[in-house]
């Protein structure tokens, strides 16, 4: 909101243009002492009028919510009236959570007192707040439904029983990086009862000795657990297994035989839509315990080594609903031709593939061509047997194609016009360091069809987790006045895993490169869209 100090001989004497309605010059006016807040902030336009006032303050905050970080900070400064406004609708924050932020706690929520959403972040560096500040937390932000803490290792377990007590609408919990244990995961899940969503990683008061999570009351409403890097996640079974209404399970590098707990899931919960299992212990009878779930929609299979055909063709027969199958097979040919014709001939409702180090062969992608006639996304990568002749066959039969991912697999040229004439529906397609297709064919690609989007890098190949970094959407470092405080909304960032874990234990080491395939599309989809 620009603002100029000089002011016109003469005003002009014609009514402000809409583009100019916000481009105001300031004239002095006299106020009296008993002008309120609002009015004071009035500033006379060029043709004595300030349009802003005449916006509620519901409208101006609908507007500050279309704003980014950065431009909203800037429009809160623009006056009295704008701070205000900003405050009671905001219904985000992230704050620094460092120890020094608990004198400013009560003035932070006094000005935001609308904030739903609420992320805690300490660097390793500095001393995070403690029990006290989450308390005075609870307290103070009584419409709280979803947490996000990162970092914040001098909270305990009485610190997050006491919140849990405060704070019973809560929807969504995520820590990550924290010490304290079962004793406040239970306290959680006892006294938040409308609690949807459980993200748990590297938690540190979980060990051997730890009390099970989820043996006594637990949230009927629990629908999301994700657990991430755990030394002893099976802490977490009876939650798991009690959680009647669980739509989706993501296990993610958690130590420990996993097909015990699985089992028990599969005989009580058949209700499950969604399940990602990456580098953890589970074997074909895992993957018979999940065949159980036939409503199951997503399923990935993640660097499991143990897993083989058997387990796969288990899961066709029986979840005849499933739409989205990643399967990493950690190049050990273990999962091949076999279950992949399981997965054409039982599961019709497919709609993305993702096969990463296995190597399938014309028999079974014809199959799957000719069967899943809704496959829409499908990507092939580090498989040794992808080549021109396989590729013929996709773009031959695969009609509904609308993406299309290649990487690290000997096709040529000659395979990669085979699109020219084929896959009618194709709209994007990416082919990355395969050596035997050359830039000019690319671009022959492109003019051939004009409509579609050719990513081509003939870059070398490297190991597929080297590959697989993503980088996640980073906040703009804000800071918002309260009278004379200044309170830092720090960047979102994520902490190292932890060395001893990863050093001692190479197998759950790295990352996966199943999320990188079609995530960056859906996310360029979504900004296109307008979503947030």
């Amino acid at each position: 909101m620009g603002q100029s100090s000089s002011i016109p001989e003469t005003p002009p004497q014609r009514e402000a243009s809409p583009s100019r309605r916000f481009s105001f010059k300031q004239l002095p006016v006299m106020s009296t002492p008993d002008q309120n807040d609002d009015e004071s902030d009035r500033s006379d336009t060029v043709d004595g009028r300030d349009y802003t006032l005449d916006l509620p303050d519901e409208c101006l905050g609908i507007i500050f919510h279309c704003l980014g970080s950065g431009d909203r900070k800037r429009s809160s400064l623009v006056c009295q009236r704008w701070l205000r406004v900003d405050g009671e609708h905001r219904h985000r924050l992230s704050l620094s959570a460092q120890a020094g932020i608990l004198p400013f706690i009560p003035c932070i929520f006094a000005r935001f007192d609308s904030v739903t959403k609420l992320a805690l972040r300490c660097d390793r560096k500095s001393i995070s707040i403690d029990d006290d500040s989450l308390v005075l937390i609870s307290v103070r932000c009584r419409n709280l439904t979803r947490l996000k803490l990162r970092g914040c290792r001098e909270i305990t377990d009485l610190g997050m029983a006491a919140f849990a007590q405060n704070s019973k609408g809560l929807k969504k919990l995520s820590v990550g990086s924290c010490m304290f244990g079962a004793k406040a995961m239970n306290a959680v899940l006892e006294h938040c009862t409308a609690l949807e969503e459980l993200s748990v990683k590297r938690l540190r008061g979980i060990h051997d000795a730890s009390e099970k999570i989820g043996a006594g009351k637990t949230p009927t409403t629990l629908k999301s657990i994700c657990l991430k890097e755990i030394l002893n996640g099976q802490c977490f079974g009876p939650l798991i297994v009690s959680s009647k209404n669980l739509k989706t399970l993501k296990l993610f590098r958690c130590l420990g035989d996993w097909d015990r707990v699985l089992e028990m899931l599969g005989n009580g919960n058949r209700g499950l839509t969604e399940i990602h299992l990456e580098r953890i212990q589970v074997t074909d009878l895992g993957l018979s315990a999940i065949a159980k779930c036939s409503n199951l929609e997503i399923l990935h299979i993640v660097k499991a080594p143990e897993c083989s055909n058997f387990g796969l063709i288990c899961v066709a027969e029986n979840c005849k609903l499933l739409r989205k199958l990643h399967i990493d097979g950690w190049r050990t040919n273990r999962i091949g031709d076999e279950g992949l014709i399981a997965v054409a001939r039982d599961c019709p409702e497919i709609q993305e593939l993702v096969l990463i180090g296995v190597n399938p062969t014309s028999l079974s992608l014809a199959a799957i061509a000719s069967n899943c006639k809704k496959l829409e996304r499908l990507a092939l990568c580090g498989s040794g047997t992808i080549g021109d002749d396989e590729f013929a066959c996709i773009a031959a039969k695969c009609v509904a194609l609308k993406k299309l991912c290649i990487k690290g697999c000997p096709i040529s040229n000659v395979g990669l016009k085979t699109l020219a004439w084929g896959c009618p529906n194709l709209a994007k397609i990416k082919v990355k360091k395969c050596k035997g297709v050359s830039g000019e064919v690319a671009e022959w690609l492109r003019e051939r069809r004009g409509s579609l989007t050719v990513n081509w890098d003939s870059g070398e190949i490297v190991p597929l987790d080297a590959a697989a970094g993503l980088s996640g959407g980073v906040e703009s470092s804000m800071e918002f006045p309260l009278d004379h405080v200044a309170v830092t909304i720090a960047p979102s960032s994520s902490n190292n895993p932890l060395a001893l874990f990863r050093t001692k234990f190479g197998f759950f080491s790295g990352r996966s490169f199943v999320p990188c395939t079609f995530r960056r599309w859906s996310v360029s989809e979504n900004s296109n869209n307008g979503n947030l």
